[in-house]
This record gives C-alpha cells, structure tokens and sequence, in this order.
C-alpha cells in the first residue's frame, strides 16, 4: 500500500475520533488530552502526507517511462532468441515454429502481408558461439563473428542512418528556408521583416525490392544442424549488406533500383565539383572550406570521404615535393586533424563496390564527401517490415535441396544536399 494511502486512512479515522470528543459537551481531562494528542498527530499528517504525495509522483514518473520503454526492450530480448534455422526446416520440411521464433513470426504476419515466412531485420546477425567453415557449416571450425547487419558496411561508415518502415510512405519534412536577423535603423524604425518558414518533404516509397535467391542442398540441411542458422544468416546478411552498399551510391533510379546519392546527386541537389584532372591537397581543401562556408560542419574532422582504390593508390604514390609527404597523408591529416597513425583514418572509406570504376582516357573517378549535421544524418535507407523468406521445393526437388527467395523492400533519400559534395574527374594520370 503507498504511504500516501497509509496516511489519508489515518487522517480519516483521526476526524472520526475527534468528531466524536467534540461532540461531547463536557469532555474529561483524559479526553481533553485525547483530542491535543489526536489533534497534534493530524498536523503532523498533513506535512507527511505532501511529503509522501511528492515521493510517490516521482515514482510514478519512473515507472510510467519504464512502461512506455518495457515493450521495446521484451521485444529486443525476444528477438535474441530467434532462430533462421526453424525457418529454414519449415520451408523445408513444414515443421512447426515454436517458441520465440513462432511468437515473432506471429507478430510480423500481424503487422504486415507476406508470402512467405517473415524474418526480422534483427535476426541477421550473427550471435556469440555460432560457428561456419568454407562451404559446409562445420561447428568445430570458430570463425569471425558478425555483430550486426550494416555497420560494417560502406553505408554505416559514410553515415548513413537506417530508418525502419511499417508500412506506406515515410518522409521527413527538412527546413529549407533562411530566416534572417536585422536591425532596426532608428528608434521609430522596425526591424527586418517575417521571413516564410519553408519545409520540403523528402519521401521513400516502398517501390524498389531486393531480391537474394539461396540454394540449400539436403546434406546442409542434414549435416549443419543448428549450425545451419550461423550460414544462412552470414550469406544473406554478405550479400544485402554488399548490394545495398552498390544501390545507395550507384542506383540508378530505374530497372527497379532506387536513386543513389552519386548517380543522383542532381536530382537530390548534391553540388558536384568536375575537376578533370589530377587531384590535388588543393582540391580536397576547396571542398572541405564549402562545409564550412555552408555552416555544415566546424572543423575538417567531422567529414567523411569515399574513394576507390586506385584513388588511394595513386594519391598514396605521388609524392609532394614541398612537404615530402603523399597526397594522401596530406589529406588523411586534413580530415584527422591530426597525422594518421595507420593507413586508413576512421573518416576515409576505400571501396571498390560503392563507386563506379575508373573511366575515360585517361582513367578518371569520382569521389564523395558527407557529414552528419545537427543530428541529422547526409542520406536515410529506409527498410519496410521485415524480409520475406520464400520457399521453393521444386526447382532442386530430384536432388533433395532446397531453394529460399529473400525478398526485402528498401529506398533511399537524402535529406539535407547541403550535407553531401561530389568530385568528379579525378584523373589517376
């Protein structure tokens, strides 16, 4: 019982008792005695009462916010102890779901349509003591664990901030207006005048679906066991991470392929410098005083730069003459701040998958520059529901396999062009 409650009864039989001695005409000196004690105890009340009310409403703070936070964190729990292989053996085989992994699947059909078994986005990583060898799922062999989905991805090191979708259209309203001060010149004079605040919708549609096609043969799904699970979720969660990282710079926006950051940079209003020709310290320098001039970033340090490896192999092998450093050491210490110790600095990603290769004669590429303002991150990869795991036990029927379609419906959108900058024709010659 809250003491709050403790003391309000108290307070109620207090009234009754006093009620009744003063009813009386000519109390007795231990009545009298009676009624100061009661009466001295009831002021005391009053002063514990607030103080429990004011105790008690804290408490219900913290309660009401662990309530409002309990749901995610039992469904978090939950999802820990979900299981690829029950979902494998029950396309395969029909086997019932059972346990967390059935009360997930449960959910997920609840939310949303499917054809398939749905699979929690979650789901796809890979768990402490889950083991694979090359070919086969082999418990014996350890091998290197995968914490999560996209970190490790070129788009979570560029920046990029993954935005789950129910379902429908999401969009996300960015202030695009310039409100200015001024000053008024004179004392009956008035100030600058009301500028409109100016909002732009950037949305993503649930239009450009990702397809990975799996093949599973019998003496997997006989041999691997629950080892089985650590497989398919390392394969899958290679082969989305290393597709999505291609689709949100080089997607072309047509062919079912959403518009990447690169390949669309005029669309979403990305400012593109051509510079046709070697690149130079000068160069990168430009770029990193246009953050600045644009008020997206304070210091050097705060941008990230994408690049592919024959960018790297040639700025690490021209030699400046003045400083008798690479072109590359003077860039990697621009954007650390300080001299780099190892080879790649935590804000330069070399990749050859996110960008297009070199082209032209001579061979020239292109490069991109992003940083994160105000919280908000240079672009959004929005994922809807949760990934379709489709069987099909035909196709592979005469030798016992089995074929699984994951489908998964992704867009990408960036929200802020002034976040983001462009090089091109950056020439290895």
């Amino acid at each position: 019982m809250l003491e709050s409650v403790r003391i309000a009864r108290r307070q109620s039989e207090i009234r009754q008792e006093l009620a009744t001695l003063a009813a009386k005409p000519t109390p007795t000196e231990d009545e009298t005695r009676s009624m100061e004690t009661l009466d001295a105890e009831y002021r005391t009340n009053e002063t514990r009462y607030r103080a429990a009310l004011i105790a008690e409403d804290t408490e219900r703070r913290e309660a009401g916010a662990d309530l409002e936070t309990r749901s995610d964190r039992e469904y978090s729990e939950l999802l820990t102890r979900f299981e690829l292989r029950q979902v494998a053996l029950a396309l395969d085989e029909g086997r019932a779901l059972d346990g967390a992994t059935a009360e997930i699947v449960q959910e997920l059909r609840a939310a949303g349509g499917f054809r398939g078994v749905p699979v929690p986005w979650q789901a796809l990583e890979v768990r402490t003591g889950e083991t694979v060898a090359a070919g086969v799922p082999d418990p014996i062999s350890t091998r290197p664990i995968i914490d999560r989905l996209f970190p490790g991805s070129v788009v979570g090191q560029m920046g990029a901030q993954m935005i789950s979708i129910d379902s429908g259209a999401a969009e996300w309203p960015v202030v695009t207006s310039s409100v200015t001060a001024g000053w008024a010149d004179g004392e009956t004079a008035n100030v600058a005048g009301p500028a409109a605040f100016v909002t732009t919708d950037r949305a993503m549609k649930p239009d450009h679906n990702l397809g990975i096609q799996m093949r599973v043969t019998r003496r997997s799904l006989k041999q691997s066991g629950a080892a089985l699970e650590a497989a398919i979720r390392r394969d899958m969660s290679g082969a989305l991470a290393q597709e999505l990282d291609k689709a949100v710079f080089l997607g072309t926006g047509a062919n079912g392929q959403p518009l990447g950051v690169v390949s669309g940079a005029g669309t979403y209003g990305i400012a593109a410098t051509a510079i046709n020709a070697a690149p130079e310290y000068k160069d990168f320098l430009a770029e990193i005083v246009a953050f600045m001039t644009a008020n997206a970033v304070s210091n050097p340090g705060q941008v990230r730069a994408l690049m592919r490896p024959e960018m790297f192999g040639y700025l690490e092998s021209t030699l400046n003459e003045v400083t008798q450093t690479t072109e590359y050491h003077r860039l990697a210490f621009l954007l650390a701040g300080q001299r780099p110790s190892g080879t790649f600095p935590g804000n330069i990603v070399v990749t050859s998958n996110a960008l297009a290769a070199p082209a032209g004669d001579p061979l020239a590429v292109s490069m991109l520059l992003t940083t994160s303002t105000g919280g908000v991150a240079p672009m959004f990869v929005g994922a809807w529901g949760a990934i379709d795991m489709i069987r099909d036990p035909y196709s592979d029927a005469q030798s016992g396999g089995l074929r699984i379609t994951a489908l998964a419906t992704m867009d990408v959108t960036v929200a802020r062009p002034v976040q983001s900058r462009v090089l091109t024709g950056l020439r290895l010659a």
